[in-house]
């Protein structure tokens, strides 16, 4: 987690129209860049990953979040104002666009499956049918 992606979550979080709006915003497009991240051939050193996003969190949002509480609130309906809001949409492409808007569904449903193999419940509801819907579009 460098300096520069740190200011362009920041500049998504601050282009919300309100407090709560923010703080779903950061917490989806943290866990969007989070999630990219781990699509690497390279091994990845979790300890040390999640010690830094769970740094700039603390910092950002307080106490009582981490990268953990990220991917569960982006596994449930809560999350849903943010991936179908346009601005949202707009606002992560422009400011993390190393993290293409066609791969969100997929970085979602990978996310679902991990909160999957963790609950040991399918996946259902809003998201996982949204999900299914932006990945029909595609073509995928």
């Amino acid at each position: 987690m460098n300096e520069a992606l740190q200011d362009k979550l920041l500049l998504l979080m601050r282009e919300a129209h309100s407090r709560a709006e923010a703080t779903d915003w950061f917490r989806v497009g943290l866990g969007l860049v989070y999630l990219a991240g781990l699509m690497t051939k390279e091994t990845i050193d979790f300890k040390k990953v999640d010690r830094a996003f769970n740094r700039f969190i603390y910092h950002t949002l307080g106490k009582g979040h981490s990268i953990a509480s990220v991917l569960q609130f982006m596994s449930g309906e809560k999350v849903m104002p943010t991936v179908q809001s346009a601005r949202f949409q707009d606002a992560f492409g422009r400011h993390c666009p190393e993290v293409p808007a066609e791969s969100i569904p997929f970085l979602l449903e990978l996310n679902l499956g991990v909160a999957k193999n963790i609950s040991g419940l399918d996946p259902s509801g809003p998201l996982a049918d949204w999900v299914a819907q932006r990945k029909a579009a595609q073509g995928l």
